[in-house]
């Protein structure tokens, strides 16, 4: 952040940087300096201005690689998901390995780019990473057995989960860190000292409470939606068998 306030305080005095030459830019380049202002400021920071100065390049120049700042963006949330995991997943013959495997990956990408993580996780990029993201884990779901008008539905909660839990997480990993070892030591150190009389509750418990910033809660909550997936399919497959009985019965009488 110091260094972001540095640039905009010379500007604001008139000094300028030698000016990149007119032709000399190109997506690559411009990508790489927003994922470091990103990681700096935050994507609320990531401005062509901002841009501008890191690459020493008059900000409209940028306009001839990207139409806007949301198209920017958009380019950069896409390529860091390639960049964690695009190519990695290939369907197997267990769906919840599957369903697991990517599960996992998603959060590892959060943690990776905590500072901006809450902002990133908003966002449909509609661009290739986050259609083969939804096409492996459609195809999962499908595979699991369950009914053909739930899979896209039971698709979007399992993804509104991991996405939810892994950037909650993430945003306590960003916190500052003397915020942050408040925050722990208050489990740790004050939940256990709450009178058992008034939360006989939390005291039997005192002991197990999971740290903040632990993978605990993501890993039995995602085990708890695998679960869930399971149980749906083998509820469709009971309806199927029932309907499969009765169109039998049917036709024997027919």
């Amino acid at each position: 952040m110091a260094s972001a306030r540095q640039s905009k305080e010379n500007r604001s005095k008139g000094e300028t940087r030698p000016r990149r030459a007119r032709d000399s830019l190109n997506r690559e380049m411009i990508l790489a300096a927003a994922e470091k202002i990103a990681l700096r400021d935050g994507l609320d920071g990531l401005t062509f201005q901002e841009l501008g100065a890191e690459l020493e390049a008059h900000p409209t120049s940028l306009y001839r690689h990207f139409k806007d700042k949301d198209e920017l963006l958009l380019e950069l949330v896409d390529g860091l998901r390639a960049r964690s995991y695009g190519g990695t997943l290939t369907p197997t013959d267990d769906w919840r390995a599957d369903l697991r495997a990517i599960s996992q990956r998603v959060r590892e990408h959060y943690l990776r780019y905590a500072p901006f993580a809450q902002q990133m996780v908003m966002r449909t990029t509609r661009r290739p990473v986050e259609f083969s993201n939804v096409e492996f884990t459609l195809d999962a779901v499908r595979r699991a057995g369950v009914d053909d008008d739930e899979v896209a539905l039971v698709q979007r909660a399992l993804g509104n989960f991991v996405r939810a839990v892994a950037s909650l997480e993430a945003a306590v990993h960003a916190l500052d860190p003397e915020v942050r070892r408040r925050d722990e030591l208050a489990w740790q150190v004050e939940y256990r000292q709450l009178d058992p009389d008034s939360y006989p509750t939390i005291a039997h418990y005192a002991e197990r409470l999971p740290s903040l910033g632990g993978p605990g809660a993501f890993d039995i909550g995602l085990e708890m939606m695998l679960d869930a997936i399971e149980v749906r399919a083998e509820r469709s497959r009971a309806r199927q068998r029932v309907e499969q009985s009765g169109d039998e019965q049917r036709s024997l009488r027919e």
